[in-house]
């Protein structure tokens, strides 16, 4: 070997000591920020478990409460809007002449004849997570009656049926029964300075479910008859509500009565809440053992106020009729917080 290639194998093993040297000092630079980070993490983490527990502790409530009677317009604002707190007023729509004509036989004959949208699913669970996919109701138009027929038994039909549509259904499908209630809540316009974006009308089988969701309104919802099954959650307990993204799809019902899956082609992903309140999976969704949900009835004669970005699980009796008026939301600092509070419990991962 001359002295060239001994030269040149020196200057060799010299950069080579050099580059070891330097992924040395990056990798401990790298473990170091990756270490703070985690720190950052557990950090973050340990907020967003402590933020729901001291709401707990500063103002929400163990339970509903029940109002006796409405309230004024600034008491109700100052008590649960501003607060953002649910509760469920008794004699509120005693005046309604729905609370005692909507009946079966009434509804046939102002309405029978009347082409509704109704949403069917196989199983009940319309809007919802069904494995991999988030699915949506094959949406059925179809008569009044022929609704009423399949609730009261007396034509046996696949698949259950739900009067659901979230569009301001009552004026727009079923105008003729606008007159039995009132177009919006007075105390509860007066309250917010708007009038509701929407009046929906509701009415189907035990069976039907709403899942796990929330809206960003401010909704009052009264029952007509029977009674509906709520499961609360606070905007603060959003950390311990687990989320992913699915594609969309659609039931679709074939002639020998069994539902296909068909995906929305060229949709964009749905966030959406696949715990189930009534038999919470804690093995893969361990957070939401630190979640506190409320449960309500609703019973005929009775408004629930169901405040902005709150999670609500919804069940009912067979047959049960309600409305509800759907009042956009402020979008304030409150609305703000929610989304900070929303995207930290989506990037940190489980608590």
């Amino acid at each position: 070997m001359n002295n060239v290639h001994r030269q040149l194998l020196k200057c060799q093993s010299a950069n080579i000591e050099l580059l070891l040297w330097v992924i040395a000092v990056k990798y401990e630079h790298f473990l170091q920020l990756a270490n703070v980070m985690a720190e950052n993490i557990d950090a973050v983490k340990k907020c967003l478990r402590n933020f729901p527990l001291e709401a707990r502790e500063l103002y929400l409530n163990k339970t509903v409460p029940y109002l006796e009677q409405v309230p004024s317009p600034l008491e109700f604002y100052r008590e649960w809007i501003g607060p953002n707190k649910p509760c469920i007023i008794r004699n509120a729509f005693n005046h309604w002449p729905a609370l005692t004509k909507w009946n079966p036989s009434y509804l046939r004959e102002v309405v029978g004849s009347k082409v509704i949208s109704v949403a069917v699913t196989p199983n009940g669970y319309a809007d919802a997570v069904n494995r991999d996919r988030f699915v949506m109701p094959e949406e059925r138009q179809m008569t009044f009656s022929s609704l009423l027929d399949i609730v009261e038994g007396k034509v046996a039909s696949r698949g259950v049926f739900y009067i659901q549509k979230q569009c301001s259904n009552l004026t727009e499908e079923l105008p003729e029964l606008t007159g039995d209630v009132e177009p919006h809540v007075p105390w509860m316009s007066e309250a917010l300075g708007k009038l509701p974006d929407a009046v929906n009308f509701w009415l189907g089988e035990a069976s039907a479910v709403t899942s796990m969701h929330k809206d960003h309104y401010e909704n009052l919802y009264c029952v007509i008859s029977g009674e509906k099954h709520f499961i609360l959650l606070p905007p603060t307990d959003r950390p311990f509500i687990p989320y992913q993204d699915y594609q969309p799809a659609v039931y679709r019902q074939r002639e020998d009565g069994d539902f296909d899956v068909i995906d929305e082609a060229g949709s964009d992903k749905v966030p959406w809440i696949p715990l189930d309140p009534l038999k919470p999976d804690l093995v893969r969704y361990p957070d939401y053992r630190l979640a506190r949900p409320l449960h309500v009835t609703v019973k005929a004669g009775e408004t629930l106020y169901l405040p902005s970005l709150w999670f609500h699980h919804v069940r009912q009796s067979h047959g049960c009729i309600a409305v509800n008026f759907w009042y956009d939301m402020d979008y304030d600092i409150k609305y703000n917080y929610f989304q900070l509070v929303e995207s930290l419990a989506g990037s940190v991962g489980p608590l």
